[in-house]
């Protein structure tokens, strides 16, 4: 007689902010094909010591130096290509949530134009410092004195749809340049900008400034439903951890917890699932982008990845028959090329749970949205886009 099949209960859906797996076929277009996130990271560290996300499958994605193929994986693997156009935190995550952006946000690589800075200044009564296409780092550490003797916030964008304001927490208390936000979030609905992000920082002088983890994203609202509110109408729980909240604008969310880094976002993960009995824990562990793929800062993704897999064995062991752990990304964020942005890159999968008989190979899916297709196929409530992977797991 056949076994009935493994009914799931609670989901844990992990986004390693930024860790890509390769360049997508058009990843030339956007001035990223030679990026391989995880490749890079693995090669120039020498070698990356994860022996459990190698049991998962981890190296049947892609070849990484020190993470070689496991014989027998404990996980379902496979990889994401992105349907939407971009490389945007924003799209990556909507798009894993079902919603497939069918138009890019705009970019705006020589700074903003007059037409929205005067806007700005006219709803905020502000003027700014920059306005121009730069990184975090370089700009307050450029032009945060200035700030401190000015008062005027610091304005910048990057390859990607974001409209960043930073400012001092002793000039512009984060509050207050919350505020700021609120209202250029107003001003820039208009012209599809994807993010408006408050950036504090503290310190004396240039050789001193550090942004702080009061950083907060305020997005466009949503123009379609996701996933997230499908399962909210279920009224089941949909916790979202780390800077969830902020891209989703708390829509069909029944519970925002931010986190101040990854390990912060880790604890919070195995708190918000241990509270539920139903439904979904959706985590974004950011460090992984903020810290290190945009400061070129090889060592610290390579430390910030093994500190993940020590972490994951007391989770799953925490996790029953009924659950489900999955475990990919948003895009890519190569420390290793020459630009500080993000890369189009494929995103990895990795699919667990303790009912899993044997794991299993998904293939190269060609959205993200597929993550959403299992989520409503597990709950029952459908998808608005993509194709399940339930059907190829083993349980």
């Amino acid at each position: 007689m056949s076994q009935a099949p493994t009914v799931l209960e609670r989901v844990a859906l992990i986004v390693l902010d930024g860790v890509g797996v390769g360049a997508l076929p058009d990843a030339e277009a956007y001035g990223d094909g030679c990026a391989n996130t995880l490749a890079h990271v693995a090669r120039s560290h020498g070698g990356l010591a994860l022996p459990h996300l190698k049991a998962l499958g981890l190296g049947k994605i892609l070849r990484l130096s020190g993470v070689p193929p496991c014989p027998n994986p404990q996980a379902g693997w496979g990889k994401m290509a992105e349907k939407a156009a971009g490389k945007d935190t924003t799209a990556g995550h909507w798009e894993i949530a079902g919603l497939v952006m069918k138009q890019p946000f705009a970019t705006f690589p020589e700074g903003f134009p007059d037409e929205i800075m005067q806007a700005f200044q006219k709803a905020t009564g502000l003027g700014w410092l920059g306005n121009e296409v730069a990184s975090g780092t370089e700009i307050i550490a450029r032009l945060g004195e200035s700030h401190l003797c000015t008062g005027l916030p610091i304005i910048y964008t990057s390859v990607d749809s974001v409209f960043q304001i930073a400012a001092h927490e002793d000039i512009i208390p984060p509050e207050k340049l919350y505020e700021i936000c609120r209202i250029a979030r107003r001003v820039l609905d208009p012209y599809r900008v994807g993010r408006v992000i408050a950036r504090p920082f503290t310190g004396r002088s240039s050789t001193d400034f550090r942004r702080t983890s009061r950083r907060h994203d305020f997005s466009m609202l949503l123009p379609e439903k996701t996933i997230l509110d499908r399962l909210y109408a279920l009224d089941l729980p949909v916790t979202g951890v780390g800077k969830i909240g902020d891209i989703f604008c708390g829509q069909g969310l029944s519970a925002c917890r931010p986190s101040r880094d990854n390990h912060h976002g880790m604890e919070l993960t195995r708190q918000s699932f241990a509270e539920i009995k139903r439904g979904l824990v959706f985590t974004n562990l950011v460090d992984f982008d903020m810290l290190y793929g945009h400061r070129h800062d090889v060592a610290g993704f390579a430390a910030a990845l093994q500190d993940f897999d020590r972490w994951l064995p007391q989770f799953m062991e925490e996790m029953t028959g009924r659950d489900l752990l999955i475990i990919t990304a948003d895009h890519g964020c190569d420390p290793t090329t020459e630009g500080t942005d993000h890369s189009r890159e494929y995103v990895p999968l990795l699919v667990w749970g303790p009912a899993l008989q044997t794991g299993c190979d998904l293939g190269v899916r060609s959205t993200f949205a597929d993550v959403a297709a299992t989520l409503g196929d597990i709950f029952g409530c459908g998808s608005p886009a993509g194709k399940s992977f339930l059907p190829e797991l083993s349980l």
